[in-house]
């Protein structure tokens, strides 16, 4: 599944916080979050997962198409090069929902507050899946970005209403599960969405209810991306995803409109990667983003290595 309730299903993964200092951030509703910056260069803001998994978890989370030490890769791999704000956002969210308040604006905010924690006025900012979609939003609410990469979102053509239709189902889901027992997700076979139920609360899938609902009207199109920004965008070619009716019955595309769009989205000034035989999953993995990552950094000048 794809968007933030459902690959926060996934759970998190551990990143090494050897030399990393840790700080915290206070976001728009008063919660805190814990921020590890490490390394130096240019600053990179990663909103990952950072929590530690037994090796039964990491084995679930293999099994159902994650990588475990996604976190953990990409802070280690870039923190040699780049001064790495690190912030587990999305289990921030999982753990403190803001199920009224999770606008593009608040979300914004967040951000920036975490850089603003981290000592860091100009940063370059990566996100897959929501969270590229948050990058999108920070990129034209902000002149503060000195980079931008999303991945698993296209920049155009974006599925915002589709995604809308998948959290509402995730929202009615997460209603009845307050009177219907649920199975546990090790009990349903890895991959059968279907059959897995919804392993979020009422007010965590009713915050990305919020965050859609008030892109709906968004124009991605004609969104004032400020025009020397570098910019990178990435999906699996086989990213376009079915939803059983029970998940909305529509089908999110990701990869299609990327490839499609390429050669608009080229002479914007993104560089785009429509990557052969991924799916969302498999496009995330930390094999496959960090040299993507690094080697654009270091091609935009965004990188000390």
């Amino acid at each position: 599944m794809t968007g933030g309730w459902s690959d926060g299903i996934l759970g998190g993964v551990g990143a090494s916080s050897e030399a990393a200092v840790t700080t915290t951030a206070v976001l728009h509703d008063g919660s805190g979050i814990a921020v590890a910056v490490q390394g130096s260069g240019p600053a990179l803001l990663l909103p990952v997962p950072l929590a530690a998994h037994t090796p039964e978890e990491a084995e679930m989370i293999r099994q159902w198409g994650g990588d475990p030490d996604l976190g953990r890769t990409l802070v280690e791999g870039l923190s040699d090069s780049n001064r790495v704000i690190a912030v587990d956002y999305e289990a921030h969210r999982m753990a403190n929902p803001a199920a009224s308040t999770l606008t593009p604006a608040n979300v914004v905010a967040d951000l920036l507050a975490i850089a603003d924690a981290a000592g860091a006025r100009t940063f370059a900012y990566y996100g897959y899946s929501w969270l590229a979609l948050c990058g999108l939003q920070l990129a034209i609410r902000t002149g503060r970005l000195g980079a931008l990469a999303v991945g698993g979102f296209p920049p155009v053509d974006g599925p915002y209403e589709s995604m809308l239709a998948v959290t509402r189902a995730a929202h009615e889901a997460s209603l009845r599960a307050i009177t219907e027992p649920a199975p546990r997700i090790e009990e349903v076979k890895p991959g059968d969405w279907d059959s897995a139920s919804i392993q979020t609360n009422e007010d965590q899938t009713r915050q990305f209810l919020t965050l859609y609902e008030a892109l709906q009207d968004f124009d991605d199109a004609a969104a004032p991306i400020p025009a020397g920004l570098p910019r990178l965008a990435f999906a699996g070619a086989g990213d376009n995803i079915d939803y059983s009716p029970q998940w909305g019955g529509v089908r999110v595309r990701i990869g299609e409109p990327l490839a499609r769009h390429e050669r608009e989205l080229v002479e914007a000034g993104w560089e785009v990667q429509v990557l052969p035989g991924l799916d969302h999953l498999g496009a995330m993995q930390g094999a496959v983003v960090l040299p993507l990552l690094r080697d654009w950094l270091q091609k935009v000048g965004w990188s000390a290595g």
